[in-house]
């Protein structure tokens, strides 16, 4: 009697072993419908427009990199942009982001494997009612113990893709993440640059109206001198005491934006402005060349194209989950365990219960729901592929809006530095006009007008030219490269590291 069990409970765990044997060979070699992911094509031109005769440096003389910012040589920026890595909330925000994206492919992942429950249960029952079941009369009005120790298992096997499209978008979405992260890290980083750079302007136009602010006292103060030793109009004074008061409140006003470009910068450093303060640095020497390369390049660089063909693969995977539905759902369901009215009896081979088995269902009619669905999965590719398309379309369109700003600000800076020599040249003379009186006082004014205004211009040239810089530099992607983007992102975290500078 106890071979015959030990047989009986051998041949269920061979049936068992059989149909989990079977799911598996469904799961791994079922062949995945739909259609074969292919990257969209893209109208890629062979050159930039906008460089022109601008020439910028070769990538093999400049190489931007991960820490693209080291390019202006300027170590108060790189200590800055070293800061923002750890404490900007935007990229801390991004980071979880990608942390649940990541969370949510290892959860598609779990359906390769068949899911396992228990539910022991013990039950005291005293049987009266001859109507609830047939039961013996040798149970009639008799208490008794049942224990149960079931253990059951199903599994939706991978029939036609069903489970592996679905961990494919998920997987793509992941790496739409990964690449939204780099934007981000990307943008914070070329934001605080810009306002950095915008600050520092600043910071040149305060000392050059101080500058001229202190010249205009002086010419002040020799005006009033003439005027009491009555060599000098009234009118004169006024004259004088006017530009150096309009040039001081110039000066004073440049403190406003100056104010909230430090602002900005401690935003982005994750601190509060009343606990940051940045240096003053007047901005002197002109953006450094920018090692552009070809726009074919431009699509492994930037982060958001990158995102958004990501997110083209994903639609393409629920393009062919959307049309799993037109195949039978096959499952694998089983249950076994011990079924007792005694503890002691409960784990024993006469106790055991099993049941194992597999299953399909077939939809026969649903008045257009599967080809609703798959019309919809169509329609969300498409439209991923259009905005694909239109993001490639942006970034070559920043990418020469800021070619073209950075040649075309050279050549005015170049021009701008002429009218500036020629405008210290009038002043001169006018000043010497003066001193022989050959000429008023009002020709020394207007001289110092023009003069100022062209220096002004210049320094804000220079500020637009080192913004343009930044952004271009942006625009190329900053050194991040496709292949950064994790392969298998359920299971890789360097990436959250990487772009978290920790």
């Amino acid at each position: 009697m106890m071979c015959f069990r030990k047989a009986q409970i051998s041949r269920s765990f061979r049936i068992a072993q059989t149909s989990c044997l079977f799911a598996g060979t469904l799961a791994f070699s079922g062949c995945a419908v739909g259609p074969k992911y292919k990257t969209p094509s893209t109208p890629t031109p062979p050159a930039y427009k906008e460089i022109g005769n601008w020439k910028t440096a070769q990538p093999n003389e400049q190489n931007l990199g991960g820490t693209w910012w080291g390019i202006f040589h300027d170590p108060q920026l790189n200590a800055l942009e070293q800061q923002v890595a750890v404490s900007n909330q935007n990229l801390k925000q991004s980071i979880a982001q990608y942390q649940q994206a990541r969370a949510a492919v290892r959860y598609a992942r779990a359906d390769y494997y068949p899911t396992f429950t228990a539910n022991p249960s013990a039950t005291r029952e005293e049987e009266y009612s001859n109507n609830r079941r047939p039961r013996s009369s040798v149970f009639n009005g008799t208490t008794f113990t049942d224990l149960e120790f079931p253990v059951s298992f199903s599994y939706q096997t991978n029939a036609w893709g069903r489970v592996s499209r679905n961990v494919e978008s998920y997987r793509e979405q992941a790496q739409a993440s990964a690449a939204d992260l780099a934007v981000i890290n990307l943008s914070v980083h070329a934001t605080l640059a810009f306002d950095y750079y915008a600050a520092r302007t600043l910071d040149a136009e305060e000392k050059l109206l101080s500058d001229t602010v202190a010249q205009y006292q002086q010419a002040c103060q020799l005006n009033e001198d003439l005027y009491e030793g009555g060599l000098a109009s009234e009118v004169e004074v006024e004259q004088a005491r006017t530009i150096l008061e309009t040039t001081r409140a110039q000066m004073i006003d440049v403190g406003v934006a100056r104010a909230q470009y430090e602002h900005a910068v401690a935003v982005l450093l994750g601190k509060p402005p009343a606990e940051f303060s940045l240096p003053a640095l007047p901005l002197t020497a002109p953006p450094p060349a920018i090692p552009v390369g070809i726009p074919s390049e431009l699509l492994e660089r930037r982060p958001d194209i990158a995102a958004a063909e990501r997110l083209v693969a994903s639609a393409n995977a629920q393009v062919g989950l959307a049309r799993t539905a037109y195949y039978p759902l096959v499952s694998i369901f089983g249950s076994g365990g011990f079924e007792s009215n005694t503890i002691t009896t409960l784990f024993q081979g006469p106790s055991a219960l099993w049941a194992v088995g597999p299953s399909a269902v077939v939809t026969l009619f649903d008045v257009g729901r599967r080809r609703a669905l798959n019309d919809q999965a169509k329609a969300a590719y498409d439209a991923s592929v259009a905005s694909y398309r239109q993001t490639t379309l942006n970034a070559f369109q920043e990418v020469e809006d800021n070619l073209a700003a950075l040649r075309i600000l050279e050549q005015e800076a170049g021009v701008q530095a002429t009218a500036v020599q020629a405008a210290q040249r009038s002043l001169d003379l006018s000043n010497t006009r003066y001193d022989g009186g050959v000429t008023s006082y009002l020709e020394v004014i207007t001289a110092e007008n023009a003069a100022l205004s062209d220096e002004v211009t210049a320094v804000n040239i220079l500020g637009r030219r080192m913004a343009s810089a930044v952004l271009l530099i942006e625009a190329l992607g900053g050194g991040w490269d496709r292949s950064s983007l994790p392969q298998h992102p359920e299971c890789c975290g360097r990436l959250v590291s990487a772009h978290s500078g920790q």
